[in-house]
């Protein structure tokens, strides 16, 4: 069986080696939501530790999860990618399996945790959670039972609602606490451990907007990828809407398009944006004929009737896995204009006024390659932006290999494949994939400082190819070992003509034929669209600044740093935000594919990041909640 989205390469990776707290009126030296606000700034006005001090940083508490012992098989996919919530004196997590636990924030003593009992013997696309949202009935005076409600979208696709002070359920919302995301979802019976949530709710008022993430390569007609808005008091649907209404009209229905990643929320003007992901399959879009609106977009939605405002596509009839995995940043433009930012597994950044779609920076149709595959109808032209963060094309003379032998495969595979640079179509004889579909920027999103209008974001430059194998030969290729490597993985896409076979493209010696940095953190001004600065982030070789494929986001301070880790080696980094000069670096006991937090709890600043590694990057698992100060 095939799996989902991120899981068919991904894993080749390890083997290489009311009232909304969120609201606009929250202050900006604490942390209310998975993106630090609603519109996902990931900023803080918090400056006690800043460019003079942060050398000093030392460990204030650490917590254990206790995930990591858990003994399960979803160990070799679990990934603790959650970023904590600071609300009403508590900080807010979740597990890979979905446990809810509540910290004190100053000492990191559990206060509670809520096991949602997962079944953990069946199998998962994805074995993750990036954390809870927090919604406070205004009607409920304080103290008052489920006052305070903690919610979580699970991996079997349940939106449950727990009371903030002690982690029981709110009974009173859906049955019994819960609502089951599978109803009306067009979920396979065969595998319905395809159709999960591993991000956080959106909180709008009295809302809770929640999407999905689908396993989109193993069957064309996967589960719908609607939106849907439930009532934070009753758990009752309030509206739904879908991406690719026109998928009940193929045959076979096609599903996908689901919006699996962070929501963003400008409650003043009642807007919630939605980014999408591919129709299924991601490679094949003979049976999805068209652009495919409106997968691979941000959809600016009526937060309060789920009506549709405007849409951005930023791939047509995606053929390359391109999801919108960032959560869209929120800011304001120049002239006060309200603005949203995408980020793209590209590279590209569209920069647009977030009431009308209209692009602020440039943005040009351009002629791309078209497909030779009988049957499918590739797009003619493509969008690009004025800013691209990563390289958009690698030809045979830009192979590189640490010994002549590994730039000499590096040559002739690349040279076996079609490739006419970003955008060329999947074809039979193999396609070189510039940049590959863990991006660009990836669900670890983008930072954003208000006061210098600079962006920061992480970014992978990782190749990739891609095959696609007629059905009749399918079968006999899955038990084949592509060029006797096992980097790579199958996906069935049944019933399309065509099954497909993915990797990167790594030499014998089990490095990328790309010359590195293989990952590295971005500064852009977005009001120019200049790039201000690009380093490496992390390393795959101790010593060296090959910089490191990378899943996880950067966060921005007053203080004039940028904290990151998100890299295979356990390290957390922090630059200066002027001149990306690292800072101060720290030793996890686990890789931190996670975005790091920061909040200000009794006078002093708390800098907090989850530890946890990836089990489908092969960085090194844990389950650690560290929390550093200055001493």
């Amino acid at each position: 069986m095939g799996l989902g989205r991120a899981s068919l390469l991904l894993c080749c990776v390890s083997i290489a080696f009311s009232t909304s707290v969120s609201s606009p009126a929250q202050k900006s030296d604490e942390w209310t939501a998975y993106g630090g606000d609603a519109g996902g700034m990931r900023y803080s006005s918090s400056s006690q530790i800043n460019r003079s001090n942060v050398a000093n940083l030392k460990v204030a508490w650490t917590y254990r999860t206790g995930s990591n012992d858990i003994q399960t098989k979803l160990k070799r996919k679990a990934a603790f990618e959650a970023t904590p919530i600071l609300v009403d004196g508590k900080l807010y997590l979740s597990t890979p399996y979905d446990h809810v636990i509540a910290l004190d924030p100053e000492s990191g003593t559990k206060l509670w945790e809520y096991d949602p009992a997962v079944n953990l013997d069946r199998n998962y696309s994805e074995v993750s959670s990036r954390g809870v949202s927090a919604w406070i009935d205004s009607n409920k005076k304080a103290g008052a039972p489920c006052r305070i409600r903690i919610f979580i979208g699970t991996l079997d696709a349940r939106l449950i609602a727990l009371d903030g002070a002690t982690g029981k359920l709110c009974s009173d919302f859906g049955a019994n606490g819960t609502v089951d995301l599978n109803k009306d979802a067009a979920t396979q019976t065969e595998w319905t451990g395809g159709y999960q949530v591993t991000s956080p709710p959106a909180i709008v008022k009295n809302l809770v907007i929640v999407g999905s993430s689908i396993a989109d390569n193993w069957k064309v007609d996967t589960g719908r990828g609607i939106v849907r808005a439930f009532d934070a008091h009753t758990g009752k649907l309030r509206w739904s809407w879908d991406p690719i209404p026109w998928a009940e009209h193929t045959t076979p229905r096609t599903g996908g398009g689901n919006a699996w990643s962070a929501f963003s929320i400008d409650a003043k003007h009642d807007l919630v944006f939605v980014p999408t992901g591919s129709a299924a399959p991601d490679y094949f879009g003979g049976i999805r004929k068209g652009d495919g609106k409106w997968a691979n977009s941000v959809v600016a939605l009526r937060a309060s009737t789920g009506k549709f405002v405007w849409g951005f596509q930023v791939v047509h009839h995606d053929l390359w896995d391109y999801d919108v995995a960032a959560q869209p940043t929120l800011f304001d433009w120049k002239d006060g204009t309200p603005a949203v930012v995408i980020n793209t597994k590209m590279g590209h950044v569209f920069v647009l006024n977030r009431l009308t779609g209209k692009p602020l920076l440039p943005v040009e149709e351009r002629k791309v390659p078209q497909s030779d595959i009988q049957g499918e109808e590739s797009s003619p032209t493509q969008p690009f932006s004025t800013i691209s963060l990563v390289p958009e094309k690698f030809d045979s003379a830009d192979a590189w290999g640490p010994k002549p032998e590994d730039v000499k495969w590096c040559q002739d595979k690349i040279a076996s494949l079609r490739n006419e640079g970003i955008f060329t179509p999947p074809s039979l004889k193999g396609t070189v994939q510039a940049p590959g579909n863990v991006g660009g920027v990836n669900w670890g999103s983008a930072a954003f400082d208000p006061q210098h209008h600079i962006m920061f974001a992480n970014t992978n430059r990782l190749i990739a190819w891609v095959k696609l194998i007629p059905r009749a030969e399918y079968d006999a290729e899955v038990h084949k070992n592509q060029d006797n490597r096992i980097y790579g993985e199958f996906g069935d896409q049944e019933p399309a003509p065509f099954g497909l076979y993915r990797s990167f493209l790594f030499s014998p010696s089990g490095t990328p034929c790309n010359r590195p940095p293989w990952g590295t953190t971005e500064a852009v001004d977005l009001f120019t669209g200049k790039v201000a600065w690009d380093v490496p982030l992390g390393t795959l070789s101790p010593g060296k600044q090959t910089g490191s494929i990378n899943l996880g986001g950067p966060m921005v301070t007053a203080g004039g740093l940028v904290f990151t880790s998100a890299t295979i080696d356990p390290h957390l980094h922090a630059f200066d935000s002027e001149t990306g000069k690292e800072l101060w670096t720290y030793n996890l006991p686990a890789a931190a594919n996670a975005t790091p937090m920061t909040f200000t709890w009794k006078g002093k600043q708390y800098l907090v990041i989850c530890a946890g590694g990836h089990g489908k990057l092969g960085s090194k698992q844990g389950d650690y909640v560290l929390a550093f100060a200055l001493p």
